[in-house]
């Protein structure tokens, strides 16, 4: 089943070590340097990604507002004579200038099936900062894995968020089956059943009924590589996989 693995503290604990770790990666590559597990970006475009996320984040999730808020800009506009490390700086301390503050509780909009309450956003800046330093230290030739505990919230993350909100990498679909998935140095695991267009996330103890509920497919890891798998980071080759390996893409995110 799905388990929040911490609380703001912890997500907030994340972001104080993955940001760290993503400027000092940015900081190591020219701007052009490609990123090679996002097609198509180059080093200064991740990072403006992420300080575009981080500032459009700050401009709502204090505010107890749960009506959706103005569509983040794409470029995100950049004050003249600000390098784009500089810009995520800025947007970085005041995420955690914010988050430090914040009530979980509070109002806040999010685009998820969860309620509206400004917790959703810690943990999603969390994991989000967290994947995206894993790319930008791959551009530099290293990309160390997610801490075992907060890739294994990850898991969660797209499993209860992502994909019930039809953010999958194929909305929709051709998948039926349930899937069953391992991390090898989190002692966790995830049942996920897929129907067409729907897909739910299983509590073995009490969810399954009278449908046949074996795993047609089954994928195990460290938690790392099934995070990055599910965000089609590395490819589910990279884990330990048996059964019927197609309904693996139906859980990917990307």
């Amino acid at each position: 089943m799905s388990r929040l693995q911490g609380s703001k503290d912890f997500w907030i604990g994340a972001l104080r070590t993955e940001g760290p770790a993503f400027a000092a990666a940015v900081a190591e590559a020219p701007p052009e340097t490609p990123v090679l597990s996002c097609p198509g970006w180059t080093v200064n475009d991740l990072t403006l990604h992420l300080a575009g996320i981080y500032h459009w984040v700050c401009s709502f999730a204090g505010s107890g507002e749960t009506s959706a808020p103005p569509a983040r800009p794409q470029p995100p506009e950049v004050a003249p004579g600000l390098s784009s490390l500089q810009f995520w700086q800025q947007g970085y301390d005041k995420l955690l200038t914010l988050f430090d503050g914040l009530d979980p509780e509070a109002p806040a909009w999010n685009w998820a099936p969860q309620p509206k309450r400004a917790g959703f956003w810690p943990r999603r800046m969390a994991h989000e900062t967290a994947v995206h330093r894993w790319d930008a230290q791959l551009a530099i030739g290293a990309g160390d894995p997610i801490e075992a505990k907060l890739a294994a919230d990850g898991v969660s993350e797209v499993l209860d968020t992502w994909l019930p909100s039809g953010r999958g990498r194929v909305p929709g679909g051709q998948w039926h089956g349930v899937v069953q998935l391992a991390s090898t140095d989190a002692d966790q695991q995830w049942f996920l059943r897929l129907r067409g267009e729907g897909v739910a996330l299983l509590d073995t103890a009490t969810i399954f009924d009278h449908d046949d509920h074996h795993a047609r497919a089954q994928a195990s890891g460290t938690a790392s590589d099934l995070l990055l798998a599910l965000w089609g980071r590395v490819s589910f080759e990279t884990l330990d996989v048996t059964g019927d390996c197609a309904l693996l893409d139906g859980l990917r995110t990307r």
